[in-house]
């Protein structure tokens, strides 16, 4: 996917397409965990759309739920929602700081092995 440290620095205008690609799956995770969530919520706690999507939207931003969850099966699917949320935060920093990260690996090779 990216450039072998013995190949040249990737063009910028290839770097910030690069950039966006990885903006762009960072926004399809985001969308897609989101969905999962509204979907959970709908189907345990039978809430509104725009309710589902509050607390989804908030757990997913690692605020907590708005509403107060009635049924066991949404008490348990709000917990493992969290932990699924912690995880996506995590997992999308990652995809948004790899080319950025790799970027400045590559050019501290790049100056190690030029200096030598």
């Amino acid at each position: 996917m990216y450039e072998h440290k013995t190949h040249p620095l990737l063009p910028r205008r290839k770097f910030y397409l690069r950039v966006l690609n990885h903006w762009l799956t960072a926004i399809a995770v985001i969308a897609s965990s989101l969905g999962v969530g509204i979907a959970g919520y709908l189907i345990t706690e039978g809430m509104s759309f725009i309710d589902a999507l509050l607390n989804a939207s908030m757990i997913l931003g690692g605020m907590g739920p708005v509403n107060e969850l009635h049924t066991e099966a949404g008490k348990v699917f709000a917990s493992f929602y969290a932990l699924f949320s912690g995880m996506v935060v995590l997992v999308i920093a990652s995809i948004i700081i790899a080319p950025l990260f790799h970027r400045l690996l590559h050019r501290f090779h790049i100056e190690k092995t030029a200096s030598q």
